[in-house]
């Protein structure tokens, strides 16, 4: 790999961060004949997604199916003894996989002759970057165009001391140094729900406290509630419409005062406390105060449809350009950005950008909600299908999903796909392509599926409507 503590003092083209944005970014770049340098503080690409984020958390998923499946095996007759977790070997398969993936796309840069400067760079001017490599050089920096892709990090409560090894975030949770007897997990978003859920496959008991009057908020009430009937019977306890007002580090734990609605205090102790409450982007100590670049009051960095700033040489992508912050947007963006630095034109316009919460089971949708129509007071139709109809669901043992289709009742345009089910993340890929393709749902039912497969609920789906 191209990896060098030598600062260039000048790039054609320069990528701060190399997440799953930024590295998309350059490697696009590349391949459309410009020349370009890549800085990160960590030793390979990857980012949070990579190092810290999604693919450390869904190996541990995958721990948590294995052990889930091997309980459940009872039901038709198979029986196992019960697992037996070795922490240091599931911690050193989940470093592993990170090395694997993260030493991949250190080949890549140093194939593509990608300059690599481990460091942090920020702005002196619109033009200059002072760039830190890690071993504590300082250099200046040139450049002629930019694309800013440094992320986002975990939101921590205010008081919350730096370094607790019992008040933790995402990041702390997945190094798994122990697993606590009892967790709290503060937050009941897919971040806290996935580690939470991965936790209590480990053997902690786990509580979720959520400060809404729903798990996932944002997600449509159907969907969840396919996940809740299962978590119901998996966590110790979820209190909703509560919020934390104090945390307590003790020799023993943490003692956590929550609050519900009706301002009733209660307290409790847990061996540790996840705080999952949700992401801000990475903007500050950038050096934008020394740029045209315009912040919103989020620390959103504004763009418009090419990815571009007020500075119109240089570019943002990924969480640090606004919601969702999703890898797959930050890989999207990474294309427009870099097609246009090259002359092409490209515009940023997806008419569905996947989400997926990858709990047992998963949920998945894109394109229009139904809590999103009936905010924006939009005319839908909707097919629902449960899944004990489904012959393969009930081979899998897994009949408690759902799938559902929202269409524009005029035109039968096909306007939002939602799955809650095993493998609702890989069904929603359909999804996509159909929105993208302005499909209707005679489309989806006249397209042949594979039987028996999960992707016949969508097929069955679209048949409900025709019938209807």
């Amino acid at each position: 790999m191209s990896n060098t503590e030598k600062i260039p003092a000048s790039a054609q083209l320069v990528v701060i961060g190399a997440g799953p944005g930024g590295y998309a970014a350059a490697f696009k770049a590349v391949e459309l004949g410009l020349n370009v340098t890549l800085i990160d503080p960590e030793a390979n690409p990857g980012g949070v997604c990579l190092h810290r984020g999604c693919i450390p958390s869904k190996a541990l998923l995958h721990v948590a199916k294995l052990v889930a499946e091997a309980e459940e095996a009872t039901e038709i007759g198979v029986t196992f003894k019960k697992p037996q977790i070795d922490l240091d070997r599931v911690r050193n398969w989940k470093d592993e996989v990170i090395g694997k993936l993260t030493g991949g796309l250190g080949g890549k840069v140093a194939k593509q002759k990608i300059t690599y400067v481990r460091g942090m760079a920020k702005f002196k001017d619109a033009h200059t970057l002072t760039v830190t490599a890690t071993a504590g050089t300082t250099a200046e920096m040139s450049f002629e165009k930019a694309i800013l892709a440094t992320g986002s990090r975990p939101i921590m409560l205010p008081g919350v001391a730096a370094g607790s090894t019992k008040i933790i975030d995402s990041t702390g949770a997945l190094e798994i140094p122990d697993i606590p007897s009892s967790l709290l997990v503060v937050g009941g978003g897919y971040i806290g729900l996935e580690l939470g859920s991965a936790y209590v496959a480990l053997g902690s008991k786990v509580s979720v406290v959520e400060m809404t009057a729903g798990l996932l908020p944002g997600c449509d009430r159907d969907l969840v509630s396919v996940l809740k009937r299962r978590i119901d019977k998996k966590l110790t306890e979820i209190k909703l419409n509560t919020r934390v007002t104090d945390l307590k580090e003790q020799k023993n734990g943490v003692m956590v005062t929550v609050e519900d609605k009706q301002g009733e205090a209660t307290k409790s102790l847990f061996s540790k406390v996840l705080i999952a409450i949700g992401r801000k982007p990475n903007s500050e100590n950038l050096g934008l105060e020394n740029t045209s670049i315009k912040v919103n009051e989020k620390g959103f960095i504004q763009v418009d449809a090419q990815m571009r700033t007020d500075e119109e040489h240089i570019f943002a992508i990924g969480d640090i350009a606004g919601e969702p912050m999703l890898a797959h947007k930050a890989y999207a963006e990474a294309n427009v950005a870099a097609e246009v630095i090259a002359g092409r034109k490209a515009v940023f316009d997806p008419r569905a950008i996947p989400a997926v919460v990858f709990t047992d089971p998963e949920i998945a949708w894109c394109g229009l909600t139904e809590t999103e129509a009936r905010e924006q007071k939009i005319k839908i139709k909707t097919a629902k299908m449960p899944w004990r109809s489904n012959g393969r669901t009930l081979t899998l043992g897994r009949d408690d999903g759902m799938t559902k289709l929202i269409i524009d009742p005029d035109t039968d345009r096909l306007l939002g796909v939602a799955v809650a089910g095993p493998g609702a993340g890989e069904l929603i890929a359909e999804g996509v392509l159909a929105l993208e393709m302005a499909a209707i749902s005679e489309d989806l039912r006249k397209s042949i599926h594979p039987h028996p497969t999960l992707s016949e609920t969508i097929y069955e789906t679209a048949e409900m409507l025709f019938k209807g």
